[in-house]
């Protein structure tokens, strides 16, 4: 016979999802505070890791491994999720001893893992555990044990894997993070590993989306005005903007449409035969082709610009990021 529904009030809903909440931001910040040395030692053996980082937890530690698995090999770190009841059927195969073994339990007496240890140990790979306390089986054979103490579980029997899992997400995710900082993991190398998705666009590089020099108009900026546009008259799909190069080819300005259209407003016709130097942005702002897409997107915004030069370490011009095409790179809106 199944059991009755609880009539649950929406007050009382809130007021037990508060609840869950509050004990696990508690747990985390009680976490924060006790975090010591054998945190450090961990974060010193995964970013010194030849190897790989194998995680390994079973249940819904295990859950929180392959997540934990997915972070450090996004983040510089390479790392796989290891099934600890297919690990004693022959997947510690996959184990080296330039790997290291991060191993989940909260009771530290999880059958499964405690089964692979002594092989582990064996074969000389360090062991990181994250557990509740350094007296159980697991810290007992591991090299370092974090400890995120004896939680109680956020569910109404404390029985639910909950705020221990939430813990060790956490401690989890401050190993890969801090180890992949203490490496020098830098924000191109993370686009690397994320591609696609929304993300992806934001981590492209200026590389990727700037239209090439070849496409682009460019003069000197000793030529008139007059000679730049009508030698452009029949160009194709053009930028907004001219760049402008001095005689040894560095980036000396640039002359926008914007620029021409005020020309013609305060009717200075003499300008046209001058040189385009006289009347041109002497100190455009530029980019480099590594910077990313997001960077772009922030500059063009909080200037208020159309158009934007990409220069190489010399200064030299190498292509320029257009806002429409950066209209064309940004996520497409979801309807109402």
């Amino acid at each position: 016979m199944s059991a009755a529904l609880a009539q649950l009030t929406p007050l009382d809903q809130l007021r037990s999802g508060r609840e869950v909440v509050r004990l696990e931001g508690e747990a985390l910040l009680d976490l924060a505070r006790t975090l010591d040395a054998s945190f450090c030692a961990a974060v010193d053996l995964v970013a010194n890791c030849e190897g790989r980082v194998v995680v390994t937890g079973m249940g819904k530690a295990g859950l929180i491994g392959q997540k934990l698995a997915a972070t450090l090999s996004s983040t510089g770190t390479r790392s796989h999720f290891l099934h600890p009841a297919e690990a004693v059927h022959g997947d510690l195969g996959c184990l080296h001893p330039q790997d290291v073994l991060l191993a989940l339990s909260n009771s530290g007496e999880t059958e499964e893992i405690n089964q692979l240890l002594p092989t582990v140990v064996r074969l000389r790979v360090p062991i990181v555990a994250v557990t509740s306390t350094d007296r159980n089986s697991l810290a007992s054979r591991a090299d370092v044990v974090i400890q995120i103490g004896r939680l109680r579980e956020a569910c109404p029997w404390g029985l639910a894997p909950s705020t221990s899992t939430t813990a060790m997400l956490a401690v989890g995710d401050a190993l890969a993070l801090v180890a992949s900082t203490q490496r020098g993991f830098t924000p191109q190398q993370f686009a690397v590993f994320h591609p696609a998705g929304s993300l992806g666009r934001r981590l492209k590089t200026v590389a990727e989306i700037m239209r090439p020099l070849q496409s682009l108009r460019v003069a000197q900026a000793s030529d008139t005005v007059r000679e730049v546009f009508v030698r452009f008259a029949n160009v194709g799909r053009r930028s907004g903007a001219v760049l402008l190069l001095t005689a040894e080819g560095s980036l000396a300005g640039m002359f926008t449409d914007s620029d021409l259209a005020r020309l013609l407003e305060r009717r200075r016709d003499n300008a046209f035969d001058g040189p385009i130097s006289s009347v041109m942005n002497s100190s455009p702002l530029t980019v480099l082709p590594e910077s990313t897409f997001a960077d772009v997107v922030d500059l063009l915004a909080d200037r208020k610009i159309s158009e934007l030069p990409v220069v190489d370490e010399s200064g030299a011009p190498v292509g320029l990021v257009d806002i429409t095409d950066v209209i064309g790179w940004l996520p497409p809106q979801s309807g109402d």
